[in-house]
């Protein structure tokens, strides 16, 4: 199973089977942990996204349609929007933190040495992408702006923000390769 992409890992994870379903997690568990963490910045309230993320993945892999984007974009949607869900479920009203990435991205007994270096290829991968795709990746899975508001912020429309969004996906996607996402 370890050779599979995403889609397959996908369609078994829908089919029932919970092993295709935990190699997704393995693949993505850290990163959608850490994007939650950034935007509800509690440790306990990100462990709880991360879970009801891929309880979403189980549930609804049908709505996942690869020509709108990559899976990697997908969940980190749905990270983004169940995490400002929890916001404003919160009503939360203190300032918006920097947009910068956590230390760590921890998640289950990953060690410091390698969050580090995930951390690290991140930022470099980051750091490569224009600067208005970087922008509006930063602002909205890390600073914890809906898409709308990044629009409003980079004073473009919404269907430029999500092409922007959805390029620099892509191109992260291919920068830190599918082994390690």
């Amino acid at each position: 199973m370890q050779s599979h992409t995403d889609q397959q890992l996908l369609n078994q994870a829908a089919g029932g089977d919970t092993a295709a379903l935990g190699l997704l997690y393995d693949r993505y568990g850290r990163l959608v942990f850490s994007v939650a963490l950034r935007i509800v910045g509690e440790r306990g309230s990100a462990e709880e996204i991360t879970q009801d993320v891929f309880l979403r993945l189980w549930q609804h892999a049908e709505r996942y349609n690869a020509e709108r984007g990559s899976l990697m974009a997908w969940i980190l949607t749905i990270t983004q929007r169940r995490a400002i869900d929890e916001l404003r479920s919160r009503r939360h009203t203190s300032q918006r933190r920097e947009i910068e990435l956590p230390e760590t991205l921890p998640l289950g007994g990953s060690d410091h040495a390698q969050n580090t270096q995930l951390r690290t290829d991140l930022q470099q991968a980051l750091s490569a992408l224009p600067a208005a795709q970087r922008e509006a990746i930063e602002g909205v899975f890390f600073g914890g702006l809906s898409r709308q508001d990044m629009a409003q912020r980079m004073g473009s429309p919404l269907p430029t923000i999500n092409t922007r969004i959805r390029l620099g996906m892509e191109k992260l996607r291919a920068l830190l390769g599918d082994d390690q996402w």
